[in-house]
């Protein structure tokens, strides 16, 4: 395992980084008291290539590996976690999935120009009664001669006003409970397919997140991803992907609590000396230090045995668990170091806080990757091959 960057991968963390400070930083604190989502950055991201970052060349993308994913996530959280979670939805949770369950036909009709930025892809799983229990969803998909017709409904879905195309998770036969979950492709242009966006959340406010229903919408046959039954484990692949650039975008948010907190220990002074001084404050930032440290080597082992080809569950719960809980607690210390300046939206470190706790519920509660890396120590818990494992790097093609 290497332990620096490749030439490409410092190169793509300046070129994020720079854009992140040019086209984010400069108006996210007024985008997310508006609660504005800019499409204009996803435009622009498209335009550089990192929509489809580690989509092979073959399918429009950048045929770059898992990690510069990673870095793309975590430099992109340094701004703000909208703008990660639009890179993790669009990428990680559909395109990487129809890179590994798709067939050729919809790879070239979906997946390229989803690559390319042109269109823009969503994800739908969670319901009003199903989190962490995929098994509890109750939308339905019924064949009906060459087409399916879907009813349901979504909630918590990022990107449900901007997304042209949806990965759909429905029951084909509730009898067979997990087993009989199909996944769709399913359209917005497709009759019955609306959304609403959810108003007054605590954080990502400048994120689009709402909820997607499905009345009497009719699919085509072809536009079942797999085999029918096979929608549980293509949720869960694609949740290994999605955890991965979760955990990613907590080193960018941990990072991003680390700079604003020097900058201010730097210019608050207290008791005579810069507030830096005092060895309470210090050890909030040796925390952070430490902790951005051992999250980033968490997600680059993940990432590296993405780019092998191999399971990597246990791992990537593991990176997503620990960089979550470090972010958030960075985001308190934060908070804490600025004092009632912290409290008050003249500094960042308030929008950090709360975009923060988010992560620790999504793609896994803190609580469900508890349970799992417990349940792997035990060994309760083990990784079966998948049907389709994700594709190796590299994607010359």
């Amino acid at each position: 395992m290497k332990f620096t960057l490749s030439d490409e991968q410092q190169m793509v963390k300046k070129m994020v980084r720079k854009f992140v400070d040019e086209h984010i930083n400069p108006h996210i604190q007024t985008w997310d008291r508006q609660g504005y989502f800019s499409t204009e950055v996803l435009k622009k991201l498209g335009e550089l290539h990192l929509m489809g970052v580690c989509i092979p060349k073959k399918y429009g993308g950048a045929g770059m590996d898992y990690n510069t994913l990673a870095i793309v996530c975590d430099e992109l959280e340094r701004g703000d976690t909208a703008f990660r979670t639009a890179v993790s939805v669009h990428t990680a949770l559909n395109s990487m999935t129809l890179l590994q369950w798709g067939n050729e036909e919809q790879k070239m009709k979906y997946l390229v120009p989803q690559s390319k930025g042109e269109k823009i892809g969503a994800f739908g799983l969670t319901e009003p009664n199903a989190g962490s229990d995929v098994a509890a969803i109750e939308t339905s998909a019924q064949l009906n001669d060459d087409h399916y017709v879907i009813n349901g409904s979504k909630t918590w879905i990022s990107l449900c006003d901007i997304a042209d195309h949806f990965l759909i998770f429905a029951y084909t036969d509730k009898s067979k409970k997990h087993r009989g979950i199909s996944c769709f492709i399913v359209e917005r242009d497709f009759p019955g397919v609306s959304s609403k966006a959810i108003k007054g959340k605590l954080g990502i406010r400048a994120g689009n997140t709402g909820e997607v229903i499905l009345d009497n919408v009719k699919v085509p046959k072809e536009n079942l991803v797999g085999e029918e039954g096979e929608g549980f484990k293509i949720a869960m692949s694609a949740l290994d992907n999605g955890r991965f650039t979760v955990a990613a975008g907590a080193c960018g948010q941990i990072n991003a609590c680390l700079e604003a907190s020097l900058a201010y220990c730097h210019e608050r002074e207290t008791f005579g000396k810069k507030i830096g001084e005092h060895q309470l404050v210090q050890q909030m930032i040796a925390k952070m230090v430490v902790s951005l440290e051992n999250s980033r080597l968490l997600v680059y082992k993940a990432g590296e045995l993405k780019n092998e080809g191999k399971r990597n569950t246990k791992e990537t719960s593991l990176a997503k668990w620990y960089a979550c809980d470090a972010a958030f607690d960075a985001a308190v210390d934060a908070v804490q170091i600025h004092g009632a300046y912290g409290y008050s939206d003249e500094y960042p470190v308030e929008r950090f806080l709360r975009n923060a706790k988010a992560p620790v519920i999504y793609e896994g509660t803190r609580e469900i990757h508890t349970i799992m890396q417990a349940e792997y120590a035990l060994g309760y818990r083990q990784d079966k091959k998948l049907r389709k494992m994700l594709p190796s790097w590299p994607f010359n093609e």
